[in-house]
């Protein structure tokens, strides 16, 4: 490693990855003490090093996306890596090709990692089943999982609280549909945070409303669900809401924006139930005054922007991770 290369340390077991599930607790701090050397590099006058030259990187995106494909492509280009950029709409799918098809020509390409999003749950783990030597990045798949872009909201935390163990995290807002925040239930309880899910029951998973979780051994048997979000809000540590998506009230899962704006919206007063020093996150994208009010998501306790920032040092840490680590003697 030359002098201009990150200050990275040792890898994590894993060839892939999916979801955070598959992660412990050491991975993801390994995975943060790199994201330290990263956001050095972005820090930087010349945000240019030489460690992943190269090598390459191929996205391929079947859903639309601003941050995380741009992000994953800013932290490939700073790592000096071939950026090969490929969506559904100018990939072979459009004329009938298959994602095992898909995967065989990838792995012909002799791609060093790829980062799928895909509609469809459980699709990268399909690519990664395919894959010999090719690492496979989970960039969102249908319902499922999220896992960068929970493991920047677990670095975010970290960086603003000093600390991510025994804090109060309320997530607020369509928890039934979202992937992160299905992949912030995992990371969030690895590593040692106190959850509150809140938001309408239409809009809750079913395992958590009828208790089977609590009835068993499973991680998540002490997340508490308040439906009243000033109830749940009071001394949180931090406060995420999550994206409404239109299409929800037009399945008949709410009455109206406006009737749910006014019952779990996050405003600037309900803000002062919460800690003096709470963080607001968003995963974005934020619909400003249904989920969030304006002058809260640009507001001193926001740190959605940081989020961002720190999208890109994560996926550079992830993909300098997977593609320089030796893990053939590892989980994979």
């Amino acid at each position: 490693m030359t002098t201009n290369e990150p200050n990275t340390r040792n890898s994590i077991r894993h060839k892939h990855i999916l979801d955070l599930d598959e992660l412990n607790r050491s991975d993801i701090e390994l995975i943060f003490e790199n994201t330290d050397s990263m956001m050095e590099v972005l820090n930087r006058g010349i945000r240019k090093v030489p460690a992943l030259r190269g090598k390459t990187i191929i996205t391929l995106f079947y859903e639309s996306s601003t941050r995380t494909r741009v992000s994953f492509e800013q932290a490939g280009k700073i790592l000096s890596a071939d950026v090969i950029n490929v969506s559904s709409d100018g990939s072979s799918s459009k004329k009938g090709e298959s994602l095992y098809n898909t995967a065989l020509t990838l792995q012909a390409m002799k791609a060093d990692a790829v980062v799928i999003r895909h509609q469809h749950s459980g699709a990268g783990y399909f690519l990664a089943q395919q894959m010999d030597s090719t690492s496979i990045i989970n960039a969102g798949d249908g319902m499922h999982a999220h896992p960068t872009q929970s493991l920047l909201d677990l670095y975010t935390i970290k960086k603003h609280l000093g600390t991510i163990s025994s804090k109060k995290v309320v997530i607020v807002g369509d928890l039934l549909y979202s992937r992160v925040a299905r992949s912030n239930l995992w990371g969030l309880t690895t590593m040692g945070a106190n959850i509150v899910l809140c938001g309408p029951k239409t809009l809750l998973p079913q395992d958590f409303l009828d208790s089977r979780l609590r009835e068993t051994n499973h991680p998540f048997r002490d997340i508490q669900i308040e439906e009243n979000i000033d109830t749940a809000l009071e001394g949180a540590d931090v406060v995420m809401t999550l994206r409404l998506q239109s299409e929800r009230q037009k399945a008949g899962h709410l009455p109206s924006l406006r009737e749910y704006s006014r019952r779990f919206g996050v405003t600037s007063e309900r803000l002062k139930i919460a800690k003096p020093n709470a963080i607001i996150m968003h995963p974005g994208p934020m619909n400003e005054g249904i989920e969030i009010e304006s002058d809260v998501a640009h507001g001193p306790q926001s740190v959605i922007e940081s989020q961002v920032t720190t999208g890109v040092a994560i996926r550079m840490a992830v993909l300098y991770d997977l593609i320089t680590g030796n893990h053939s003697e590892k989980e994979s």
